[in-house]
Formats: structure tokens, sequence, C-alpha cells
């Protein structure tokens, strides 16, 4: 930045240089008319917190006839050696033509010539150094530039408007950022209309590297709108990734903002303090924060902070110069800045360096006397701060090495539902190449520190010597009919079972795929299944998973059929379940499946087929069924054709099966016992017809829908009568705010005589047949067990020798007739009763065994679940 006419100030390596043009001050020197280039290296010193000269130079130059000026410096790489050099450009000016030539400086403070031209005019717009060294600048919209290489001046095949940024971009060399008027394609009329930006703003970005002469897209630093707003720019770092260049800068505007662009797109925008910014220079501190310093022509200056966003952290006015470098050598970068002071003429005197943070040095504080901790506190906190961000770096580790993991495992199960959906779908699932899935899968796990959860062997031989299966086979037609309804905030998705074959399936739910490739997320939806059971005479309803598991009395086994129990003793008598229809139902929430706008589900049935055997035992295996797809989409959402319909006609509620099933899946059921000694219970029917608004389904009078408006809307009551003065009231409902307010509403009516108790499962009466049946099974299968078939017994038991003869059956009497029969009757006594003794040491097959210890505990399960139930 220009201070003065005759002084330029610039950073190096930590130093500050200070160039200055001198005139002979003695008398007897006047007629020589030699001009000096004079140069002081400053250094910050931290013990006197001044800047001291360490070296100085002098460059000599004849000025006969002719005025010498100093344009401008930078530090600039020699293409010579590789070294970054301060540059100076001078200006001497002849009568015909003047005359410009570039100085180097050396760490020996000897200025060094490097090349010389001369112009017909003067260099006045758009003047810049860059590496070689070299010079560009614009001249009637046109770029020229000359280079210590060729010491020739070169015009670019380009128009430009101005010239905003020179610096080095990867892969291009040196690359000139300028505006110029819109190029339109020839294909377009002059005067026709383009959606362009280049077309609407009626000037573009444009980037030419100087040593390819090729032109770079503009829209890879910024859009054209802003080409007429933009006066200067700071790329902060470029790179190429796949061949394709990404650019970070930041743009200061004529509108007094500072802007951020990332690959072409504005990421952040700051209001600056002050009119008419000019330039703008990044640092990096010791804290890893990246400051952007901004200064004016007014001779004001600012400092914006990028952090969460771009904010203004500091102003400063009456700054002549703002230099950026590590002049304290802590290893990262501060500012430094200059002030005016019209009582000193150096311009060292009034100044500050500051880093944001812990780094605070400024002119005119005795640190010696003044402040004497002051040094200490900077250095302790300096080393406090340090200790934090080390231990901050430690923690952003392990957050790394947490977030690999659970990519590592997200892959994995988005591998298997792909592999699932392919298996259900009948369709060849393609695995990645071995020696791909290997490099990926030992670069992801040595990354992630993991173990393998695969053998790294390809095609490992089968242990048992059979082809591998698949996961489940086809079964013959399980399901019937297969619905779907919208029920508030949830999704119920239901299938219908065979009635022929309904009885022999266990563990039934069903689970929902995303049949899209979503690989953001996993495609499995999370969803809670139930059975419902309804009669035909729709005089019970049975929902197997709203019951409780009681607290376990003893080790439960590995039974091949867990709910065993659901299908053969259900809430209500045997009777009534064989004429019914069993629904399997999936719930899940509605609104994040909404997100996707349309959503196409494969619906699967888990379940296990039992197969009875010639012993009475049961043999179980897993299946997987594929029910068919569903389509969801929030158009038929909005317009309701999903949606349940449950309306009054005829003091009846109209309402098809599968909207009743719907309710019931996403309800909870509650069943209460309701006695009174004194009055009869008939305000309960009245208190349901009428505060509750119910009407009852035209299937069954006992099971009513409530209309009323409020929270129990959608509420289903099921009210048995046993007598006039003991009920049962089972109440189908949302949650337990419902409920409470359900019971609130009831308790209001009853006398006040009577007792609600809550039932556990269903009534007293019907869990005690349930007793009965499974301690008879019980009993059954305990007799089966030890008093097995002759045939079974004879292969499965081995007995010990056998000694003695066969005893010949003869009538008792006759034996004791003689002293040969009483002998032949110990001999058949004693052999009884060596037989008794070798009886105990039976040994039975393992395999045999095992299925009648599953099987006893099986029904011991049962019977121990009623009872806990009847407690």
């Amino acid at each position: 930045m220009l201070l003065s006419e005759q002084d330029q100030i610039l950073s190096y390596n930590g130093e500050v240089l200070v160039f200055q043009l001198s005139k002979p001050k003695h008398a007897e020197e006047a007629d020589d008319k030699t001009m000096h280039l004079c140069v002081r290296r400053m250094a910050f010193n931290r013990d006197t917190k001044l800047f001291v000269q360490k070296s100085s130079g002098v460059f000599s130059m004849g000025a006969t006839h002719s005025k010498i000026e100093m344009i401008c410096c930078s530090c600039t790489t020699d293409s010579r050696t590789g070294i970054i050099l301060p540059c100076v450009l001078m200006k001497k000016k002849e009568r015909n033509n003047v005359k410009y030539f570039l100085l180097l400086l050396h760490s020996s403070n000897q200025f060094e010539p490097s090349f010389y031209f001369k112009l017909d005019y003067e260099l006045k717009e758009d003047i810049r150094l860059f590496a070689g060294p070299s010079l560009l600048w614009r001249h009637a919209n046109k770029l020229f530039y000359i280079s210590s290489n060729t010491c020739v001046v070169q015009s670019a095949p380009v128009q430009l408007s101005s010239v905003v940024w020179t610096g080095e971009i990867v892969g291009e060399g040196t690359v000139v950022l300028g505006i110029r008027t819109a190029c339109l394609p020839e294909t377009e009329a002059p005067d026709g209309f383009s959606v362009s930006d280049r077309a609407i703003w009626g000037s573009e970005f444009f980037g030419y590297a100087i040593q390819t002469q090729k032109l770079l897209p503009g829209p890879c630093f910024m859009p054209h709108a802003y080409s007429r707003v933009v006066s200067s720019v700071c790329v902060c770092k470029s790179e190429r990734l796949r061949k394709q260049l990404r650019i970070s800068l930041v743009a200061i505007t004529h509108k007094n903002q500072l802007i951020w662009f990332q690959n072409g797109v504005p990421k952040g925008v700051c209001e600056l303090p002050y009119e008419k910014p000019c330039s703008v220079k990044p640092a990096l501190t010791s804290s890893n924060d990246l400051l952007f310093a901004v200064s004016f022509s007014s001779g004001n200056s600012c400092v914006v902070q990028r952090r969460d966003s771009l904010q203004v952290a500091f102003k400063w006015q009456k700054v002549k110069c703002v230099l950026v470098d590590d002049f304290i050598g802590s290893g990262s970068e501060q500012l430094l800045l200059l002030f005016k002071d019209d009582s000193n003429t150096d311009v060292l005197s009034t100044f500050k360096i500051t880093d944001l943070g812990e780094v605070n040095y400024a002119s005119g504080v005795n640190y010696k006397h003044d402040v004497p901790a002051a040094e200490g506190l900077q250095e302790n906190g300096l080393l406090t701060v340090r200790a934090l961000e080390a231990r901050l770096q430690a923690g952003w580790t392990s957050v790394r090495e947490l977030q690999q993991h659970l990519g590592l495992q997200k892959r994995v199960i988005l591998e298997s539902c792909r592999a699932l959906i392919d298996l259900v779908e009948e369709r060849t699932h393609t695995l990645p190449n071995s020696k791909e899935v290997k490099c990926r899968r030992w670069a992801l796990l040595n990354s992630a520190g993991l173990v393998s959860l695969w053998d790294d062997v390809e095609n490992p031989p089968d242990s048992h010597g059979k082809k591998t299966s698949l996961a489940f086979e086809v079964p013959e037609h399980f399901t019937e009919e297969l619905w779907q309804r919208v029920v508030g905030d949830s999704l119920v998705v239901g299938v219908k079972l065979n009635e022929s074959c309904h009885m022999s399936l266990s563990d039934v739910s069903l689970s929902l795929v995303m049949d899209q490739d979503f690989s953001s997320i996993s495609p499995t939806i999370k969803c809670q299944s139930k059975i419902i059971k309804l009669n035909k005479a729709f005089s019970a309803l049975a929902v197997s998973s709203s019951q409780i598991e009681p607290p376990p009395k003893k080790m439960k086994l590995d039974l091949h059929s867990t709910n065993d129990l659901k299908k053969q003793f259900p809430k209500r008598s045997s009777r009534i379940q064989l004429d019914g229809a069993k629904t399997v139902t999936a719930v899940t929430s509605l609104s994040p499946l909404l997100a996707f706008h349309r959503v196409c589900c494969v619906v699967l049935l888990h379940a296990r087929k039992q197969n009875h055997q010639n012993d009475g035992l049961q043999q179980s295996k897993k299946i997987t069924v594929l029910c068919g797809k569903i389509l969801l989409s929030l158009e038929d959402i909005s317009n309701g054709r999903y949606s349940i319909k449950m309306l009054r006609d005829n003091s009846y509620c109209t309402g098809s099966m599968e909207d009743i099933l719907a309710v019931l899946a996403v309800s909870v059921r509650f069943s209460f016992q309701i006695v009174s000694c004194d009055f009869t219970l008939t305000p309960v029917s009245s208190w349901l017809l009428g505060e509750m608004e119910c009407t009852p389904f035209k299937e069954c009078q006992d099971n009513i829908f409530c209309h009323k408006a409020g929270n129990v809307h959608g509420t289903i009551f099921n009210w048995a009568l046993k007598n006039p003065f003991k009920g049962v009231l089972t109440i189908f409902c949302r949650n337990l705010t419902v409920l409470f307010q359900c019971l609130h509403s009831l308790t209001r009516v009853l006398p006040p005589s009577c007792s609600v108790k809550l039932l556990r499962s269903g009534s007293k009466g019907v869990l005690t047949e349930q007793l009965a049946l499974a301690l008879e099974k019980e009993m059954l299968t305990l007799k089966n067990s030890l008093f097995l078939k002759e045939t079974k017994a004879e292969n499965s038991l081995t007995w010990g020798n056998e000694s003695g003869k066969k005893i010949n059956n003869a009538p008792l009497a006759s034996l004791l007739d003689t002293e040969e029969g009483v002998q032949q009757f110990r001999k058949k006594l004693q052999h009884e009763r060596e037989e008794s003794v070798r009886s105990l040491n039976q040994t039975m097959n393992g395999a045999l065994y095992q299925k009648i210890a599953l099987k006893i505990a099986e029904t011991q399960l049962s019977s121990d679940m009623i009872v806990w139930r009847l407690a």
C-alpha cells in the first residue's frame, strides 16, 4: 500500500522492510543528481516490545533530467532459484517515454536489477507483481504482461474492464481473475433475451492462465451476478478433485460487503463497518482461526472473523497500513497495524500486533514498569490455550473414529437389507468383486481399528458337505388379503391369513422394507406387529400383543414355538377361536415416510410352521413369505384414500372389517370387572349410548364405536353383562390419557358402592377353563414321555446285561403248593429285584431326551402363564 510518494512498507519473513527514496541533502551533492533507494530491515524485539533495525541497504540511481518514483513493491518468486524475494517496481520518466525497471532485494541487502522496459504511456491501472518476477497491468481494456525470462511486453487476447486478483492456481500456474463485457454465444441473436447471468448482467467473470494462455470458466470462482459489485478478491484455497477445480475465496464489494464463496456458491456474507473497501488479506492465527483484514480508502481497517459465520471482530481508524506475517516468531500469523502519527515521522512509531487472541502488543506501553506481569501472564495463557486445544483435538479424533465405526455398521446393514430384498423377490444378489471388497474392507477396518467380520478366504469349503439352502422356502398360499389404512399419525398394514392353515403357524409377524434404493438410510422400517382375532359372530376380540409377560420363575428353554400359548389358549374359549379369521398387522409411524412423498414398501410375513410327527412331538421351521407391495403417496393420503370411515347409519356404525382392525391395531386393550352390590349396572349402557355417543357395529351390538368429539373419538367399547350386578367392560383406546378420561367419565355415573378392578387378561371363568386344559395337556405330555411305546423303548433305551433264565408265568397258588414251586417263586422275586435295580441305571438317546425336555418345558410354561394371570 502506498504510504506517501516516497515510502513503501513490505513484510518479509517476519520482518518489516521500509523502502525510502531520498535525494541528496548537502549542497555539494546537489549537482550530482543521484537518488538513493534505501531499505531498512526492522524486527520486533519481544524484550523491549519495539521494532529495532537489524540492517540496511542502499541502491543509487542517476536522475539527470528525469524523475524517479517507486510504483509498488511485493514478494515474488525468483524463477532461477525458487526463492521468494522482495521486489520493487521503479519508474523513471524521460522526455519521450517512460522507463520501468524491476529490482530484487537479496538477504545481503543488495539490490539486483531484474529487467527493464519502455512504454509511451504511464502505468496507472491494475498493476500486479507475480512469480518470475513478472509484471502485468491493464491499459485501454487490454491485459499486458512481461517477465524476466522474455523481457518482452506481451498482450493477452482478452478484453477486460478490471483485474480483481492475480495469483497461483493448482494445475494452472499464474491466473488472472478479471471482469469483462459478456460474450454471448454466436447462435443467440444480439438483441434476444437470454436466461444466462452473462446476458442478464451484461458482464462476466473469467480466469486467464498466463503460462498456458487458457481461459477458465468464471462460475467456478463466483456467479456472474456479482461482476458489477466486486472490487477485490482473495483466493484462500484451490485444489483439484477428480479433474474438477474447487476454489474457496472471499470478495469485497462496492456495497460494503465481504462475501465468502465455496466452489462458486456464496456461503456467507458480512456487512462492513466503513465505506469504499479496497483490499483484503487473510491471516491464519495460532488458534486456527481464519481472519480477513479489510482496508478502506478512508484509512480505516477492520477484521472479519470466520467461525460459524462471518462477523466483524474489531475495527480501527487512522490506519496507514495492515501487514500479515509472523512478527513475534510464534509459528502463526499476526496482524500488524501501523497508525498515522503526525507528531512522529517514523512509520513504525505507532503500531499494534494482534491475532485477536493471546497475542496483543501495542506501542506506547512500558511493559517493563507499567505492566510487570504481562509477559508471564501472556506466556501462561498461551500454554493453557495450547493444552486445551490438544484435549479438544483428541476428543475430535475420538468422534471421528466413532463416526467411521457407525458408518461401517451402516454399510453392513444396508448390504444385508439389499440381499434380503433380492432373496425375497427371487433375484440373484450380486456381491461386489472379491478383490474390491477385500481392499475396501481392509481400508475401512484399518482406518476404524476394527476386526473383520468375514473370512478372507475366497470360496471357503463347506464343513457339512452340503449345499447351502435358501433362508426360506416359498410355501403354499398362507395369505388371503393385503390392505393398508392410515389412523392418525400411524400407518397400519394388515395381512389376512388363510383359515385352513393359520392354525399351523406361530411367531407370526410382519416386516416392511422400502423398495427404493436409499443409500443414506436403512431400508427396513421400524414397526410393531399384532395378531388380531375376530370370530364370525364378532362377540369376542383378542389382541395378542397386549398381553404382559409374567416375571420368570424358572429358566426358559429356547423353544421352537414360543407363541403356541397364544394359538392354543387364547383370551376366549377355543370354541370361539375355531370359527374365526386371524389377521396380522404392522403399525409404523407415518410422518417419516411422508418425507419421501412417494414410497413403495415390500411386505414380508415371518412365522414358524408346525409339523406334527407320529410321536406326538412338533417340529417347526422358520419361513418368510412375500405378501406383496404397498404404495404410499402424499397425494393419496391428502385425498383420504386410506382413511378409516366410521359413520352413523340408522343408529349403527358402518365400517369395513379393515377399518375395525386398523383401529384395534393402533389401540391398547384394557379390561375392567365392574361389581355392584346394591344397584344394577344399567347406567353403564346408558353412559355408552348417551354421554359417550357410541353406536354399535352392525355385525355385533355388544361392540360399539365412540363418535364423541375430542380425544375419546375412535375408542371401541365392549360391555359384557354377566348378571345385573356384575359385568366386564373392555376398552380399546389409543393411549392412557384417553383411558383415564373414559374412566373419569364412567365413575361419575356409577353407584358409589361399585368396585372397578383391572383384569390382566380376560375374565376369571375363561382363564379357569384355560388352566384346566393346560394342566390336562401337561399331564398327558408327562405320561406320553415317561411311558414310551415298546418299539421306541427298544431303540432308545439300553438296559444292563440280562442274567437268569426266563421264569414260567404259572399261577401263584400252584407255585406255593410245593417246595419246588416256592423256590421258583423266590428266584422270580429275586430276578425282579435285580431288574428294578438295573432299571435305575438306564441311559437314553440325547436327541430324544432333548425333544422330551422341550415338550415338557413348553407345557409347564403354558400352565405357569395362566396361573400368573389368575393371581
